[in-house]
């Protein structure tokens, strides 16, 4: 086993925690939380928990999107000193719709060493049991928060041949369902709120058919997406023509 604090340069380990059950982390992860001299943390209250879970009482500081340029730069000489540090967000990985991007860009530039540490992540659970993927996916991301600019990424997602994969807020989600009613049609989607917590829900279905399960209450929690692909569509659904 190779121990971290040999490298004479730091190292920026990028670290996947749970998106929700505390178990779904791997023994690797548990070690380098361990053994790292510093964890940049989106929200040092949320890793102080995971961290108290299992023992580990490595120090904390924040590294979110608001403070992340000014960090970066401090995470920066840490590692130029030597220090191993672990970036992980509040759940899931860092830099995918989470901070981390700047820092990254940081640690690249200034070529020093960067390492994943991969583990659970939202989208590949989702995307694991939708069966709407096939052998491609588009990762989207967040949709944008205006109507306009929204409905115009679901028209482009309606023309797209592979499975699209979407993040939603609560608030706005009711909004986004019914958008994808009337752009999306007839198109699957799988529903997926509160992924590996409690409440865990997942839904299947065209956008009318969710909208009408989730009418009567308004759930809550993040939602992930994914919407089927043009390609795997019916030819009946697609809305070509038969073949004389």
């Amino acid at each position: 086993m190779q121990n971290i604090s040999n490298h004479p340069q730091g190292t920026l380990y990028v670290v996947s925690t749970p998106i929700g059950n505390l178990e779904d982390i791997t023994l690797r992860a548990l070690r380098i939380l361990g053994e790292v001299d510093l964890i940049a943390a989106e929200d040092t209250r949320r890793t102080r928990k995971l961290l108290s879970y299992y023992d580990i009482h490595t120090p904390l500081t924040s590294c979110f999107a608001h403070n992340e340029a000014r960090k970066g730069v401090q995470l920066i000489a840490r590692l130029k000193e030597g220090r191993q540090v672990a970036l992980v967000s509040d759940a899931g990985t860092p830099g995918i719709s989470d901070p981390g991007y700047r820092l990254l860009q940081l640690v690249w530039k200034e070529n020093l060493k960067v390492v994943p540490i991969p583990g659970v992540s939202a989208v590949t659970a989702a995307l694991s049991i939708s069966g709407l993927a096939g052998q491609g996916f588009l990762f989207e991301g967040f949709l944008q928060p205006k109507t306009k600019k929204r409905r115009e990424k679901l028209l482009q997602i309606k023309e797209a041949a592979s499975a699209v994969i979407l993040f939603e807020s609560p608030h706005r989600f009711t909004a986004t369902l019914s958008d994808m009613e009337e752009i999306l049609g007839e198109r699957k989607l799988l529903i997926a709120r509160e992924l590996t917590k409690k409440f865990e829900e997942l839904l299947r279905g065209t956008p009318a058919q969710i909208k009408a399960i989730l009418e009567e209450r308004k759930p809550k929690g993040e939602f992930t997406i994914i919407v089927e692909g043009k390609s795997k569509l019916p030819k009946a659904r697609q809305g070509r023509k038969p073949i004389p």
